[in-house]
């Protein structure tokens, strides 16, 4: 489709048609409004045409009007790279050998490295390769909102916090749509957990769903200008989010100016007369899990395909349904592949892999050190690596993230790169092969002889690396499936303790995208923690133990002592998670499939807006360690700061300059974060709230200056009375600090 189009895109500078002289038809003409050529191509198509455009012709992508030379639509899974290719028609691998590409960090690792410029980095980096491979929306990136950390999905998103995950999206959007390959960012919305995912009702205050769950998504929209918008599985208000029309008409189209395209997640349709109205666009994956089922009716089954062309001839939904969907799609169309000046693209390249390198290596965050990292390379002692993670490939497994990278560094090796025979390797522990929807079981013979290796060989090294975690199996990192158990899997505790029986110096450098239980954390001389990191990850690992990266990480989400000490867990109400059944068995628990569980499940967020660090703030339950926490191999000193009035008025704004001192010898990058907190107000507020946020190089032995501005948007809550954003009267306090718990500066002033 794509081939038969090129002589016509070069001769678009002329205004000329393949056929010669005739003047080409105004939708083809790159040089007309966008809006103009949009229209005159809607006026051209068939009703059935039309109809076509808006659901899948394969697994992953949608027909164009071969009639009028409008191209269809490519479509790969995202965000941290572009998937292999997969069959035309099936969920299985096509078995090319030209479609492997550059692994980039996960979106939790990017969220941890606080820093906007790693996000346009990133963006960039991955749209040069989803357009060389020929691809016009990448699925993602990933915003839902860290609730609890046994979703197996929060690998894919950017914390816990809306402040961060807005800030961190939109440079991602800007710099991946440059390369004319548009965002799907997803998953739009309140899906937080992986249980029950197609079926589970969310039930959330409107003042949590505006605050909590929907700002970066707002962000994505408005100020990243997202082309597409991915409906998530579950539903609001008894409505799939994929067709609902409080999130998609009322607030996507007309709050928000949506001018995009809002896609399904792969099986999320359920109604016909539902999405033709609310809002819905392309129908993808249909009658499929999304992940593995095939279907057995064809594409002219989709709800969006003859029902919907069927209800249109009987005058049951309005002709202009079809018409606003076909407008949108042509509008993707004009944006994406029918677009001759988007650059050709690039795979695998060094700047890829320099860029990977970089956001793995600001991601890795060093929650505790009693000095004995960094761990020099010049010495002579052993160093004993053990654990699974040291050399599995975990970019393998996890849902539709699963990659095929050309080229990927381990722990292990990146460790052996710089302590060359100093290192040795043992496994430790096993998990078996890579599931989707089970855990393959390893026998009590196999978990004990590990261990038992691996204790015998700690207690003659000098130093043990632990490396370890969670992975991309069933009931772990996973799409489709929750996790289990707060505790690290594999009997990796036992393992742990174990270890540090005969050998104190311990390095414990977990990999995962969620938090976990440390029952061990006070007796472990250093802890590391890093999400998946990529192609380079093993790379970045070896150079923040070594020192020669200097780890400036932050923690996108709090890490509980124990699960009971996180929100949506602390009352032990399954009602709050994983849901419970309405109706005649109300309270009883439900069993059912990860996608659907057969019944009529809702989960209720009763802990409204205090999720993540706001509940530990405000009921005050210290979390292990805090959002935003990050240890460096330097210090840094937060001096007295500087304010430009103790009052903000309406139109004007606070300004705070404070100075951060490097004490130590060694250059580093800290991140100074700002949260506001309101004294008094009518109506429940978290003890404090991140509203801005600054990563800075700060030089050994000297200072830079960090400037924030406050102004009345920052103040706001939003009043479901009036059903408007609200910032009242009063005392408010700024507080400063190199994380959620460790405030530095207070400031306050009033409004």
């Amino acid at each position: 489709m794509k081939k038969v189009l090129i002589p016509v895109l070069l001769l678009l500078a002329l205004g000329m048609s393949a056929r010669g002289q005739q003047p080409l038809p105004l939708y083809m003409r790159t040089d007309a409004p966008l809006e103009e050529r949009v229209e005159d191509a809607l006026q051209r198509l068939t009703l059935e045409e039309k109809v076509a455009l808006c659901h899948a012709q394969s697994k992953f992508t949608t027909p164009g009007v071969a009639r009028l030379g409008i191209p269809e639509l490519m479509m790969s899974d995202g965000p941290h790279g572009v998937r292999a290719e997969i069959e035309w028609n099936s969920w299985d691998y096509a078995g090319w050998t030209n479609d492997s590409i550059t692994a980039f960090p996960a979106l939790t690792a990017l969220a941890a490295t606080w820093n906007p410029e790693m996000s346009a980095r990133y963006g960039k980096a991955v749209g040069e390769e989803a357009r060389y491979r020929e691809k016009d929306v990448l699925l993602g990136p990933g915003v839902n909102i860290y609730r609890t950390p046994l979703n197996g999905r929060n690998f894919e998103y950017m914390g816990e916090d809306p402040c961060l995950a807005g800030e961190m999206v939109v440079p991602y959007i800007r710099e991946l749509q440059k390369n004319g390959v548009a965002a799907c960012v997803k998953h739009y919305a309140l899906n937080n957990q992986e249980q029950w995912r197609g079926s589970v009702d969310v039930a959330v205050s409107e003042r949590a769903l505006r605050e909590i769950y929907l700002p970066a998504f707002r962000k994505a929209v408005v100020e990243g200008g997202s082309w597409t918008i991915m409906g998530s599985y579950n539903r609001y208000l008894g409505q799939h989010c994929c067709h609902n029309e409080v999130l998609l008409n009322d607030i996507l189209r007309k709050e928000w100016g949506f001018d995009g395209c809002v896609i399904t997640d792969w099986g999320g349709a359920h109604d016909t007369r539902e999405a033709a109205l609310n809002g819905l666009d392309i129908e993808m994956g249909t009658y499929t899990n999304g992940l593995t089922s095939e279907s057995v009716f064809g594409y002219d089954q989709y709800y969006l395909a003859t029902p919907y062309l069927e209800m249109l001839r009987r005058g049951e939904v309005p002709m202009q349904t079809v018409d606003d969907k076909a407008r949108n799609i042509l509008r993707l169309i004009f944006r994406t592949s029918m677009n001759p000046d988007r650059p050709w693209g690039s795979l695998c390249t060094e700047e890829h892999y320099a860029a990977a390198k970089a956001i793995g290596d600001e991601s890795i965050v060093l929650l505790r050190n009693d000095g004995i990292l960094p761990l020099e390379t010049d010495g002579s002692g052993q160093i004993l690596v053990v654990g699974d993670n040291a050399t599995r490939r975990l970019t393998d497994n996890g849902g539709s993230s699963e990659l095929k990278p050309r080229r990927t560094i381990s722990p292990l090796e990146g460790l052996q790169a710089l302590y060359g025979d100093r290192i040795s390797y043992t496994r430790g522990y096993a998990c078996g092969r890579p599931l989707y929807e089970r855990v393959e079981e390893v026998s009590p013979e196999t978990v004990d002889s590990l261990r038992r290796e691996a204790v015998a060989r700690a207690r003659k090294a000098d130093v043990v690396i632990y490396i370890g975690g969670l992975n991309k199996n069933a009931y772990q990192d996973c799409e489709s499936t929750d996790r289990q158990s707060y505790d690290l899997p594999f009997h990796q505790n036992e393992l742990i303790e174990a270890l540090l029986e005969v050998n104190p110096r311990l390095i414990v450098m977990n990999i995962s995208g969620n938090a976990y239980a440390m029952p061990w954390a006070e007796r472990v001389p250093a802890i590391l923690h890093a999400s998946y990191l990529g192609s380079m990850g093993g790379a970045s690992i070896a150079d923040v133990i070594s020192g020669r990266v200097n780890p400036s990480g932050k923690l996108p989400y709090s890490i509980p002592y124990r699960l009971s000490d996180c929100a949506a867990h602390a009352s032990g109400d399954p009602a709050q998670y994983p849901g419970i059944e309405r109706g005649e068995q109300e309270g009883a628990p439900i069993p059912g499939s990860f996608l659907d569980s057969g019944s009529d499940p809702q989960v209720t967020y009763a802990e409204d807006i205090l999720v993540g660090y706001r509940w530990h703030d405000t009921k005050k339950i210290p979390a292990r360690y805090a959002f935003g926490h990050g240890l460096s191999y330097t210090t840094f000193d937060y001096g007295k700061p500087e304010v430009s009035s103790g009052r903000l008025n309406a139109g004007e704004g606070v300004h705070i300059r404070i100075p951060v001192t490097n004490t130590g010898t060694r250059d580093g990058m800290e991140v100074v974060q700002l949260y506001i907190g309101d004294d008094r107000c009518s109506v429940m507020r978290p003890l404090k709230e991140l509203k801005h946020f600054k990563k800075v190089l700060v030089r050994a032995g000297e200072s830079v200056d960090v400037e924030f501005t406050i102004t009345e948007q920052d103040l706001r809550f939003y009043d479901e009375t009036t059903r408007s954003w609200v910032a009242e009267a009063g005392t408010f306090k700024a507080y400063v600090g190199s994380s959620s718990s460790d405030i530095r500066r207070v400031v306050p002033f009033r409004y």
